[in-house]
């Protein structure tokens, strides 16, 4: 079963004037009601009724995240504020996050592109989902649900950890499809040998697993813990959230839904548009929504892209996994972390040098596990103990507080940290990609 299937084995010619119909009617929307984007795009030479086609796309303005911060809470909204029905809010680094908010048609919106998420994994009305996502801010665990309700599924929506529960209620419900981050599916999994539970012994055949970048390895290894497919989905808080791609049962790429989510990839230095296979940034157009749609939006994701018919049926463009950055930034249990969020927190802190180090690992049950590295006077290996052990302690709690994740701080004495000629290598990220 296809969820939208005259809409994803559409062919070219429809999905372009479906696409162009779309852009035809968004820009002037946000021109006439977002001063904000009227300042770009009036600066950008474009006018709203010039634009005819999606190939006009190019024309118009980029919009990046320092956009939405800068403009924070309501500066690239298009609805007015009585309209909009729920906000989200994504973590930020030293200064504002970025907000998101949902008309009623946009709530409907993500509900059906999640319930084709669903479907795309292979998920059938009346199926089961656990969702072990979390509910809340963070755009998961409601994500799934919306899509879930719209597709007729029943929902067990634990949300994130309490794992001896979460398996409990595996065990006794018998969900088919599980929804987590794939970290957190092996953890889940350990957990449920250490209890006496075999994990491939159950009704669950389908995972739907995002947040956070995982490997082919990755892949193989929870598919045969489970005894289930493992799937990726795609999505990012400032375009709606999960719900923007999806892998089907081949997994060959993730289905991009394009009718809505317009992509393009291109070199991001020169900001052209590359061809088709090779690495590039995805910008994302929200051609659909209402609240806070986005123009040309820059994921700093590099994928590639391929464009031919899938052997599913769907002709939609897919991405690859996710192969990296053009930021700093890393996703830590589905948290955006920036090393610039702990240089802020260690200029406030009396003692500290400016030199830090981030290391990022995967080592016990397949969690996620950071490390700070901070140098700090020598005073302080001198002092008394203790008061070595206070000054890790509020290190590591301002640290926590920003970042909404668990760290470990270690205090290392100056000049201990490797310096580096150019920029500094602030971030080891040690898991396995």
């Amino acid at each position: 079963m296809i969820w939208k299937e005259q809409i994803e084995c559409m062919d070219a010619t429809g999905l372009k004037a479906l696409q162009s119909d779309h852009l035809k009617k968004l820009i002037p929307y946000i021109y006439h009601n977002c001063p904000v984007y009227r300042e770009k795009i009036d600066a950008a030479g474009v006018a709203p009724g010039s634009i005819e086609s999606i190939d006009d796309i190019k024309r118009l303005p980029f919009t990046t995240k320092e956009d939405m911060r800068d403009h924070y809470p309501y500066g690239l909204f298009s609805a007015p504020q009585d309209q909009i029905n729920e906000i989200h809010v994504s973590s930020g680094t030293t200064g504002n996050p970025t907000l998101v908010g949902y008309t009623k048609d946009d709530l409907k919106l993500w509900g059906d592109v999640m319930a084709r998420v669903l479907c795309c994994a292979g998920a059938e009305p009346g199926d089961t989902i656990q969702i072990a996502y979390g509910y809340g801010l963070f755009t998961g665990g409601l994500g799934f649900h919306y899509g879930a309700l719209e597709m007729g599924l029943r929902i067990i929506p634990t949300s994130a950890g309490q794992t001896a529960r979460q398996l409990k209620i595996m065990q006794d419900f018998q969900p088919r499809i599980l929804g987590c981050t794939p970290s957190y599916a092996l953890y889940m999994a350990e957990e449920a040998k250490e209890m006496g539970i075999d994990p491939t012994q159950g009704h669950w055949k389908i995972g739907v697993f995002g947040a956070e970048p995982w490997s082919e390895s990755m892949r193989r290894e929870i598919e045969a813990a489970w005894n289930m497919l493992a799937t990726d989905v795609y999505g990012l808080s400032e375009i709606i959230g999960p719900g923007v791609a999806q892998e089907c049962q081949h997994k060959e790429g993730l289905h991009v839904f394009s009718d809505v989510f317009y992509p393009e990839i291109i070199d991001p230095q020169t900001d052209e548009e590359v061809p088709e296979g090779q690495d590039g940034e995805l910008v994302i157009t929200t051609l659909t929504k209402q609240g806070i749609p986005l123009i040309r939006y820059r994921t700093r994701d590099i994928v590639s892209a391929r464009y031919e018919k899938c052997r599913c049926g769907r002709t939609s463009p897919r991405i690859s996994k996710i192969k990296g950055r053009t930021d700093d930034m890393i996703v830590v249990r589905g948290i955006n972390v920036f090393p610039s969020q702990i240089e802020h927190v260690l200029v406030g802190i009396e003692g500290t040098q400016p030199q830090y180090q981030i290391v990022v690992d995967r080592k016990a049950h397949h969690l996620d596990e950071v490390e700070v590295l901070v140098e700090v006077e020598q005073r302080f290996f001198s002092d008394e103990i203790r008061h070595l052990n206070e000054l890790r302690e509020r290190i590591r709690k301002e640290i926590q507080n920003v970042l909404s994740v668990g760290v470990k701080v270690t205090l290392v004495e100056p000049k201990t940290i490797e310096r580096s000629v150019g920029k500094a290598k602030r971030i080891v990220d040690k898991r396995t990609l």
